[in-house]
């Protein structure tokens, strides 16, 4: 007889709603949940109403439900340790455990880490006095980009031109808390300067297997200008990232990685995520990420031809060795329309229109994240509402494509970018 799975997805954003899309592929997938989910995921999904940070509300609802395997997708569950959680209550969970989410969780520590194991990064000094932080600046040559320790959503990342941008955004991340506890302490860094590439492996710790390249593009603005955000559209694969730059990189900067976090006796096992910025120099590593990151997850999925549970399976036993992890050969793009004002304040619950029609092409797919189903409508429910991405034999055709699909799409004061993969 047939096992059938049921499936916990943790999470409720575009990254999310594609692990779930991927995930009911799986023949043996009888049932997927999502928590909290949202208005798209749950067309192919439960949505059930646990904050993605409730530790004990997933392990309940788990055991209650029988859960055969959860897949933790955001970086705060992972970093405050709902997988050690899950597998310590006799669930089998995907994602690092608690003392390996730390490689994302805190700033302080990846930069230390690679020093320690010389791994290319920009050079940095860390501080957790606010005065000392600014007293330093006063040498420094700028730009130079000031970062807050802990979890920021994606935001907690300042590039300065000036001094006083700079003392601002450290009196900002230090005494105001803008980011909250994330800002206990802060890394001054060098500005680098270069192009961005994001490199996603799988890892048990023992095999690492990158996934097909990507390139996010985090300003609001077209041009990348204004401030940072969680990702305004990605392509996959970059077009800088060759195949020797890539030998190079699993040489220098990805397995090195790993064999670091288990010399620290932090072995990983997930997904981890390589933001690099590839310079005159040669790469170095920008920030890790402990999971999928996103907008990436909805460029990189859709390429993946492989069963994506066989391989959570395989890294959850260590026998990541044994798959045979297959890709297609065309390009996907994928552009997120946000809601007017983000990454600041803006309004939500306005109606979306168009989706239907956005998806016409058996190649484009609407990946949802700030939304909500009431009535038979979707409603804006986020900052960052929908990512829009389409395959294509090549960059080009599915940028063209996945804008296709979002001149489709309406609703109000929504705000994309217009030059995502056309640079």
């Amino acid at each position: 007889m047939e096992f059938k799975m049921k499936v916990l997805v943790v999470g409720g954003g575009g990254r999310e709603h594609a692990l779930v899309w991927k995930a009911a592929q799986n023949p043996s997938v009888e049932k997927i949940y999502c928590a909290p989910g949202n208005g798209g995921i749950a067309k192919i999904a439960q949505c059930v109403p646990i904050k993605a940070t409730d530790i004990k509300g997933m392990v309940e609802f788990s055991k209650s439900n029988n859960i055969d395997l959860v897949i933790v997708s955001p970086d705060d569950p992972l970093a405050a340790g709902m997988v050690d959680a899950l597998q310590e209550a006799g669930i089998r969970a995907f994602g690092p455990l608690k003392n390996a989410a730390v490689i994302e969780a805190s700033k302080s520590f990846s930069k230390n880490l690679m020093k320690k194991y010389n791994i290319p990064t920009a050079g940095y000094d860390v501080f957790d006095n606010c005065d000392k932080a600014i007293a330093y600046l006063k040498e420094y040559k700028y730009p130079v980009v000031v970062k807050a320790d802990g979890l920021a959503a994606g935001k907690g990342v300042i590039i300065t031109e000036t001094y006083e941008i700079a003392v601002e955004a450290v009196k900002n991340i230090m005494d105001d808390k803008i980011f909250g506890e994330a800002g206990n302490k802060v890394i001054v860094e060098e500005y680098l300067t270069g192009h961005e590439v994001s490199v996603l492996a799988f890892t048990d710790g023992k095999t690492v297997i990158p996934m097909v390249s990507s390139q996010d593009h985090k300003k609001v603005f077209d041009n990348d200008l204004g401030l940072n955000t969680g990702g305004m559209g990605a392509v996959s694969p970059s077009r800088i990232y060759t195949p020797e730059m890539a030998d190079y990189c699993m040489k220098k900067i990805i397995r090195p990685t790993v064999e670091a976090m288990n010399k620290e006796g932090r072995t990983f096992k997930g997904v981890l995520y390589y933001g690099l910025m590839i310079t005159e120099s040669g790469p170095k590593v920008l920030e890790y990420n402990a999971r999928f990151g996103d907008p990436e997850t909805q460029v990189v999925l859709p390429r993946l031809k492989t069963d994506i549970i066989d391989i959570f399976n395989a890294i959850i036993d260590e026998k990541l060795d044994e798959i045979n992890i297959e890709w297609d050969e065309r390009a996907a793009a994928c552009v997120i329309m946000a809601s007017g004002g983000y990454p600041g304040k803006y309004e939500t619950g306005y109606e979306i229109k168009g989706l239907c029609d956005a998806q016409k092409d058996k190649d484009t797919i609407v990946f949802h994240a700030g939304t909500k189903y009431e009535n038979d409508r979707y409603y804006t429910s986020g900052g960052r509402v929908l990512g829009v991405t389409a395959l294509g034999e090549t960059l080009e055709i599915a940028v063209k494509k996945a804008y296709e699909g979002v001149s489709k799409i309406e609703f109000e004061n929504m705000h994309y970018r217009k030059d995502i993969g056309r640079k």
